[in-house]
């Protein structure tokens, strides 16, 4: 016997590995997003079969828990390597040693890999073994509790929480069809509708095997089989128009919470020091002539970037922040391989070798497709880098040093023909915490009231390169610069006379000043190499060193096009004499009336879809925010609980209503049949077997301690009398039985544990029983004549 008493038949073996093997496929569609490659494919189809074997031997041999799930670990051990880490099995097919140490350690550590790495990972290193654990679990729990458990419904949630996994390990954005979810509810609601089937045929089977059964009664199930169809066909139709409608009016426009927004990212850019407040360390005596890095591979006056910055505090301009939401600020690790088809560029090959530099930051060029580190240390390297693709940061956790060496792919986005036709985007980055007033005058100055923003940006940068001059104040015939880029630094770059900075200062003024005229704008930190000219690497490439003097800053702009790289740096050029201050002061006498200020200029207000900064909310209440997050804590608790308990609250809904409408039924012999039904009822959900087709005193004397005239018995005759005598029952007949009945049914539990008394009532059986087209005691029709002592007529 199988499952609830169904046979263990070639039927029901095919059966539930057909649905097992359609709601696992489904259910591992949601893990598509992560992967994305062929080897996800052929890791859900031979696990499930490797797991479909366990199970179906387990349930053949009667194998006991502990075997089945020690050949499970077996199965794990033995086809992890080539189907979880194929990149460690010869021929994908043979483990090696290796292969199995790193199956062993992913199996702790894969999962927080899986959450902080940029999506999809295909098989990169060993982040496919969650999914294997996953699949194998879900199929040899699944179709184990399906072919060998009393209730093998339960074997639906195996799939289930299949697919509820993926979701957790997902993406933040929804990106599945509509329909896999719907796709998922379908097989399994047909799944169990299969299952119900196979208990009536099972019940019938045995039915026939003890009596035969009427035209009527035949008549009688078919067309009870037609109304389960009908009615499964209905729910599913309200289902699939029910999702539907949800999905489409009710469209998932915001980030999901899921495991990979809760988890801390292991690098956190704001830990280490703004990389622009080293800018003049570059340029000291002894380092701006020393080699840093050899390049291989740079366009003719490309740009190396070290860190994009975004957030400015008033005191440096710093990557990431914590006041607002910043994609520049979040890091992940980065898979074998990023699609970048969607930036319009074109793909540059980089090979640098680490010389001079040292540093988190990772040089290179345009949106990175891919890095392959190569040296003694690729694999520490590999392992501690981390990337951001928004704004094509990159950073390793170890921090790189002389010897290193890595290649990478990229695209660079093609600058625009034409900033006067620019369009600010809808980046959303941190509002400055401080706009100097000085930077706003300079700001009237340059630009025209009216024009569009495009042509008041390129008026911005033309005013910058036509006052500003460049002078690091480091040799000693260059003038007095001052370094850093405060907003103090900045007012005095605007109030000095000539404008002297660099491009520390340069580039922070030129942002702040595109943010004024409505353009997201952020500050990039890298190197411009001048050096044209170097040895030849391996590949035969020109390697061009890259030196402390290639050290400079500049921006970037957000338009309706995408990101534009600007250089804002006025040329070098000589610088003239510093004007005289003027010792003299000229005082005025007070005009009642004052002079008329000029028009000032039209500024145009940051763009809309950028995000502004209000002020901190006042500090709440301690106890009110302790009640709150009480609270919050007890209503989630009470909604999971109420999730797990819907299934047996509706077990007991059921009941509760059959009872009600077996005691209110219009005739009291009908009430009085009721009754006897409401006792053979909670007699199988106590774990009685009542043979089919047993009369009322077999019934009786089948309760435990109970003999036939006993409470029980008395009750069986008083029914018995009711249905086969000519007299008609009163009210007060069926009230009487409807009260004994009460007293029999508590009486059940009363010599059982508390545990015996809830298992029963949630138990199926009752319900499975009448749903099979079976009863537990045969009546006469009105007429016929008593039976002898409870004899079937």
């Amino acid at each position: 016997m199988a499952a609830g008493g169904i046979r263990l038949d070639w039927r029901f073996i095919v059966g539930n590995t057909i649905g097992l093997l359609l709601a696992t496929v489904i259910a591992a569609a949601s893990f598509w997003p992560v992967y994305q490659s062929r080897e996800f494919i052929v890791l859900v189809c031979v696990t499930f079969a490797l797991g479909a074997l366990v199970a179906l031997l387990g349930a053949l041999l009667r194998w006991g828990t502990w075997l089945v799930a020690l050949s499970t670990v077996g199965v794990y051990l033995l086809a992890g390597v080539p189907l979880a880490v194929p990149g460690r099995a010869v021929g994908g097919v043979l483990p090696t040693p290796d292969g199995f140490l790193d199956l062993l350690a992913a199996t702790a550590l894969s999962w927080k890999q899986l959450v902080t790495i940029v999506l999809p990972v295909g098989s990169y290193q060993a982040l496919l073994v969650p999914a294997f654990i996953l699949v194998l679990l879900s199929t040899v729990i699944g179709l184990s509790v399906a072919l060998r458990a009393p209730v093998g419904e339960f074997g639906t949630l195996a799939p289930a929480a299949l697919f509820v996994s993926g979701i957790v390990l997902g993406p933040t954005v929804a990106s599945m069809p509509i329909g896999t979810g719907l796709g998922l509810f379908v097989v399994l609601l047909a799944w169990l509708l299969w299952f119900r089937w196979m208990r009536r045929r099972s019940a019938r089977r045995l039915t026939l095997q003890q009596s035969r059964r009427s035209t009527a009664s035949s008549s009688h199930r078919r067309l009870a089989a037609a109304r389960g169809l009908v009615s499964a066909a209905v729910i599913v139709a309200v289902a699939i128009a029910a999702g539907t409608g949800a999905a489409v009016l009710l469209p998932a426009d915001v980030p999901r919470d899921v495991a990979r927004a809760r988890v801390q990212q292991p690098f956190d850019p704001r830990a280490y020091p703004s990389p622009l407040s080293e800018f003049r360390g570059y340029l000291q005596t002894g380092r701006s002539d020393a080699v840093l890095l050899e390049v291989a591979g740079l366009p003719s006056g490309g740009r190396l970037r070290l860190a994009t910055l975004d957030s400015y505090d008033g005191i440096v301009y710093s990557v990431g922040s914590d006041q607002v939401s910043s994609a520049s600020g979040s890091f992940t690790r980065l898979p074998d391989r990023l699609d970048q088809s969607l930036v319009d560029g074109d793909e540059t090959t980089l090979t640098v070798t680490v010389e001079g530099y040292t540093g988190v930051w990772v040089p290179g060029a345009g949106q990175l497709e891919s890095i392959t580190f190569t040296g003694p240390t690729r694999i520490v390297r590999s392992d501690s880098f981390y990337y951001n693709d928004n704004s094509g940061t990159a950073a390793v956790l170890t921090g790189l040093v002389r010897g290193d060496s890595y290649r990478s792919v990229g695209v660079v986005p093609r600058s625009p023909d034409s900033l006067a036709a620019l369009r600010p985007g809808s980046a959303v980055l941190p509002e400055p915490a401080i706009l100097p007033d000085e930077l706003e005058q300079a700001l009237a100055r340059y630009v025209r009231a009216g024009d569009p923003p495009g042509v008041q940006l390129q008026a911005m940068l033309d005013g910058l390169k036509t006052d500003g001059y460049i002078s690091h104040g480091i040799l000693p015939d260059e003038p007095v610069s001052r370094s850093g880029h405060g907003a103090d630094r900045i007012s005095e770059l605007f109030t000095d006379q000539p404008m002297l900075g660099d491009a520390e200062q340069y580039a922070v003024a030129a942002a702040l000043m595109a943010r004024r005229l409505g353009f997201p704008a952020r500050v990039v930190i890298g190197f411009v190499p001048r050096a044209a000219s170097g040895g030849e690497t391996a590949s035969g490439a020109e390697a061009i060193p890259v030196v402390g003097s290639d050290i400079s800053a500049w921006i970037e702009v957000a338009s309706t096009l995408g990101w534009a790289t600007i250089d804002p740096n006025p040329a070098v050029r000589d610088i003239p004499a510093r004007a005289p201050d003027d010792p003299t002061v000229v005082s005025r006498p007070q005009s009642v009336v004052p002079p008329a200020l000029p028009d000032p200029v039209e500024l145009r207000d940051p763009a809309p879809p950028e995000s502004s900064t209000e002020d901190p909310p006042a500090p709440s209440d301690p106890l009110l925010a302790f009640l709150l997050a009480a609270a919050t804590v007890a209503a989630w608790t009470l909604l999971g609980l109420g999730v797990l308990l819907a299934p047996f609250l509706l077990i007991v809904g059921a009941k509760a209503r059959r009872r009600h409408l077996r005691r209110t039924r219009s005739t009291p012999l009908d009430r009085i049949r009721g009754g006897w039904r409401e006792f053979s009822d909670a007699v199988l959900d106590h774990g009685v077997d009542v043979p089919v087709g047993a009369t009322r005193t077999e019934l009786a004397v089948l309760v435990p301690g109970t003999e036939p005239r006993t409470a029980a018995g008395v009750v069986a005759d008083a029914v018995d009398r009711a249905v086969f005598s000519p007299e008609r029952s009163d009210d007060a007949a069926a009230e009487e039985v409807w009260t004994a009945v009460t007293a029999l049914c508590r009486s059940l539990g009363a010599g059982g544990s508390r545990t015996d008394r809830l298992r029963a009532l949630v138990s199926l059986r009752s319900l499975g029983r009448y749903a099979g087209g079976t009863s537990v005691h045969r009546t006469a029709p009105r007429g016929s004549g008593p039976a002898p002592g409870g004899a079937r007529p």
